[in-house]
């Protein structure tokens, strides 16, 4: 089947350009208008995806080429965009740049490739005029099969400095599409992982993506840039299912939360009807303010494989959901949440007890750090014997890794993929059997894995092996 949903790519020379908001101000500017916008995010960063999803009213979908490999690039982008009017799919760092080490893999240039979409560049054009010609002449020329179809330029100080900017570029022959000036009201606070999630902010985050919206409105041609979006050819693939072929079924349609108002938890009207499994075998995964880092993949999977997925609020529900046989604790901040998590005694046994009855637990992360005896002195779930603390050293990169034992999740010798993005650390870092061995970029070993606990600092995107999830539904059936 061929896709034909307009599209295109925000890339920049560099992080800090200005990415996120060019790219969830259009995507706000656009659903504004009455377009169905399909949100995307290159890599494999959560965050983003939270303030895409606020300005579509769709959830947002990650692209990353290293995670799920080049050749479910196209069909997980088909899946997210069937239906909508147009695609926005947001870059990671600067333009060329990808996994280390691995050339182009995994970099803006190298999806915008494999879904022929035309590429935005967003430019910081703060302290510097003519110079701007010989950087985007740079990036439109490095590599002939990245279409640059045109620039954004951000953070300009005045009309005159617009002039300039706007003369030199002339020469390079790409248009300028819009001009944005600095704008305190759209900058979005940061802290030891990056940006602060939408659903810790609240109304400050819809403030923060209207005002996003209204910038990229008033400075950039929308009208260009949907035209540019229609320019991008026909992406012959079959859409990503997540029954495990690729076939052309479409994810079901979500509700548009308003930008002016805002339910509790600023992502839980994206969640859609869940459909309930026939034997009434429910999965609980945990969300919320501590537990936000979550692909839409994995519950698609889930649910596919047999399981009804209710999500619980670690922070506030004081039991699991009733008639959990399995759970699924993500990526997150229980950091930033550690007091009020040691708080919730009764759900911290609930935890316990579930884990102690041999049923499936998957943990990543956060979820690592709950399942501790403790983190940062404060009691956890005590599942596992370790202890986790903050640490001033950052954990960042990706990670060829193999299953060293069987799972609920996986059996020994499953290769997977993954990435690691922490300031904290677990003491000790593998137990008595290990979860994975590292293959790259160093060899070692990490993770827990006991009685149906799975529990690792290491994020895998479960559509790359989908076997995963059925294996996990499959134990939660026969625990």
């Amino acid at each position: 089947m061929v896709s034909s949903v307009p599209r295109l790519v925000i890339a920049a020379p560099s992080s800090g350009s200005g990415k996120t908001t060019v790219a969830t101000g259009l995507m706000a500017a656009l659903s504004a208008r009455g377009f169905a916008v399909s949100p995307h995010k290159v890599g494999p960063d959560y965050i983003d995806p939270g303030y895409h999803s606020l300005a579509t009213g769709r959830v947002g979908r990650n692209l990353d080429a290293y995670l799920c490999g080049p050749e479910l690039v196209a069909p997980l982008f088909a899946h997210g965009a069937r239906g909508c009017d147009v695609a926005v799919v947001e870059g990671v760092m600067g333009l060329y740049d990808g996994a280390a080490g691995e050339g182009e893999l995994a970099s803006t240039a190298q999806v915008a490739k494999l879904l022929r979409a035309p590429v935005v560049l967003v430019v910081d054009a703060s302290s510097q005029s003519r110079s701007v010609a010989a950087l985007v002449h740079g990036f439109v020329s490095w590599d002939p099969e990245v279409r640059v179809g045109g620039v954004i330029l951000n953070k300009v100080a005045s009309d005159r400095h617009e002039g300039l900017l706007r003369e030199t570029l002339e020469s390079v022959g790409v248009p300028v599409l819009g001009v944005l000036r600095r704008a305190a009201q759209v900058e979005t606070p940061s802290r030891h992982l990056g940006l602060v999630p939408v659903a810790e902010r609240g109304s400050v985050a819809v403030e923060a993506v209207s005002a996003m919206a209204v910038q990229v409105a008033s400075g950039c041609d929308l009208s260009a840039l949907v035209a540019l979006a229609r320019s991008a050819g026909a992406l012959p693939c079959a859409a990503w299912d997540a029954g495990g072929a690729l076939v052309s079924s479409p994810p079901p349609p979500l509700p548009v939360p308003s930008l002016g108002a805002l339910p509790p938890d600023p992502l839980s009207a994206l969640a859609g009807p869940r459909p309930q499994a026939p034997d009434g075998l429910v999965v609980a995964v945990a969300g919320g303010a501590a537990f936000t880092f979550s692909y839409a993949e994995h519950g698609e999977l889930l649910a596919a494989a047999g399981a009804e997925v209710v999500t619980f609020d670690p922070l506030r529900d004081e039991t699991l959901p009733k008639g959990t046989q399995g759970l699924v604790i993500g990526g997150g901040f229980p950091e930033v949440y550690a007091s009020e998590l040691s708080a919730n005694e009764s759900l911290r046994k609930a935890v316990a007890e579930l884990a102690l009855s041999g049923a499936p637990v998957a943990a990543e992360c956060a979820g690592l750090l709950y399942l501790s005896r403790e983190l940062d002195g404060l009691p956890m779930c005590g599942v596992l014997d370790a202890s986790a603390r903050m640490s001033e050293r950052l954990t960042l990169g990706y990670r060829d890794a193999v299953a060293v034992s069987d799972s609920a999740l996986a059996g020994a010798g499953t290769r997977m993929r993954g990435h690691e993005f922490h300031r904290t650390v677990v003491e000790p870092g593998a137990g008595d059997a290990p979860a994975w061995g590292m293959r790259a970029p160093e060899r070692r070993v990490e993770g827990f894995v006991q009685r149906g606990v799975h529990a690792s600092y290491l994020h895998t995107h479960w559509a790359s092996e989908p076997g995963v999830a059925r294996r996990f539904v499959e134990r939660c059936r026969t625990s």
